[in-house]
């Protein structure tokens, strides 16, 4: 059986292998090296009802392309555009055809300003006011994955059909990202009209437009993500205790505080003090831009203890990757996966301690919303409250590792 493991190459080798061959950094993207020079490949299968398998594993149509030189595209940007390939073929969308449409509507000397065209430099001149790299990032990936065809169409040109062509396939079944994505495409389509290069309503415009031409649905369903019952925390927890991997204490600890999977994840040990037993957040890693305190339970300060290492670093992370620098957020994903959790999420986590602290404790709605990081009451009401709410979470979050770490019971 061919491996399926991911991030196989680090950064030096792949600019210090001399020997020529292919060599697999896993998810389907190759490192060829040559005599005359190394570039990357990527290799799948497009399968008949848009199931992606990597290279080897048989059945679809084969999808190889180049995806440039190593000294044009570094490891971490290969390891991104593969992403950007592996998620295409699972929508069944073949990428080397949307390779092409890009580059005719980009072709040199074309008079006509396309969506695409469009788009790409709007996002140029816009993403230095991302505060957050993920987020930067996400605004490229939703239009360049989920709106390519739109990219050969006139800016002047896109229509409301063309824009419901894009969205029903994922109106329901990815309703967060195809939401982000309907914004998205009204931000660039009002920008163009800014600049002149369109006339008329916006027809990416949700209110009185499009939310009355797509499915309807619940006002949850946007923000949903499946979670597990908080009954059956104690033996997820259990069986989590049992695998060693950096992975498995992240995810441990993302349960313990309640916190998100970026959060916990770009964590570094400057945020820590365990005397304090504290972790704090700072504002520019928060969705809020709020700096968020985190009262740490036994269990917890346990996690902590376990990865702590001699001779570490503030800026170190406290869950790094097996290589180098952070955590990917596939890695808890894939992690859920190999547990047999697959139909559940990390963020989902953050719903089972929600509807156990609502469901089965004397915790004021306050508390547990704060333990959330959602904002509550004023700015001055939150200051002359802190620290009597700061004890309370910590009253809180400890009956709630307490409750994760109760002896599972039989049914």
């Amino acid at each position: 059986m061919p491996s399926h493991a991911r991030n196989k190459l680090s950064a030096r080798q792949v600019t210090t292998i001399t020997k020529p061959g292919v060599y697999s950094d896993g998810g389907g993207l190759y490192l060829r090296v040559r005599p005359n020079g190394r570039s990357w490949q990527f290799i799948g299968t497009l399968k008949p009802k848009g199931q992606f398998r990597i290279k080897g594993t048989g059945g679809g149509t084969k999808v190889e392309m180049g995806l440039g030189s190593v000294s044009d595209v570094g490891l971490a940007k290969a390891r991104e555009l593969a992403a950007q390939m592996r998620e295409m073929l699972l929508d069944g969308v073949d990428p080397r055809a949307e390779r092409l449409k890009t580059k005719k509507a980009d072709a040199p000397g074309e008079s006509i300003i396309t969506f695409g065209k469009f788009a790409i430099a709007l996002i140029d001149s816009i993403e230095d006011g991302f505060k957050n790299p993920k987020h930067r990032q996400q605004w490229r990936n939703t239009l360049t994955t989920y709106a390519q065809p739109l990219f050969a169409v006139p800016i002047d040109k896109v229509t409301t059909e063309q824009i419901l062509a894009v969205l029903q396939p994922i109106w329901l079944s990815k309703a967060e990202t195809a939401s982000r994505l309907r914004g998205r495409i009204e931000r660039v389509l009002d920008a163009a009209k800014v600049k002149g290069l369109r006339t008329g309503e916006n027809p990416a415009r949700g209110r009185g437009h499009l939310d009355l031409l797509l499915p309807k649905r619940s006002k949850t369903a946007v923000k949903h993500h499946p979670a597990l019952p908080f009954g059956s925390v104690a033996q997820f927890v259990t069986d989590l205790q049992g695998r060693p991997a950096v992975a498995a204490r992240a995810l441990e600890f993302v349960i313990l505080t309640a916190g998100r999977s970026g959060e916990v994840r770009g964590m570094t040990w400057g945020e820590v003090d365990l005397g304090a037993r504290l972790w704090t957040v700072p504002a520019d890693r928060m969705k809020a831009g709020v700096t968020h305190e985190v009262p740490l339970s036994d269990a917890a300060l346990k996690v902590l203890t376990s990865v702590h290492e001699a001779g570490l670093k503030p800026a170190d992370y406290v869950f790094p990757a097996p290589r180098s620098g952070s955590l990917s957020d596939m890695a808890l994903s894939q992690l859920l996966k190999r547990m047999g959790y697959g139909h559940i999420t990390v963020h989902g986590f953050r719903s089972t301690f929600r509807d156990w602290a609502g469901e089965t404790t004397q915790f004021g709605r306050e508390e547990i919303e704060m333990a959330l990081a959602h904002t509550v009451a004023s700015s001055v009401e939150r200051a002359y409250r802190r620290g009597r709410a700061l004890e309370k979470r910590r009253e809180l979050m400890t009956a709630w590792a307490e409750y994760c770490f109760k002896i599972p019971q039989n049914t």
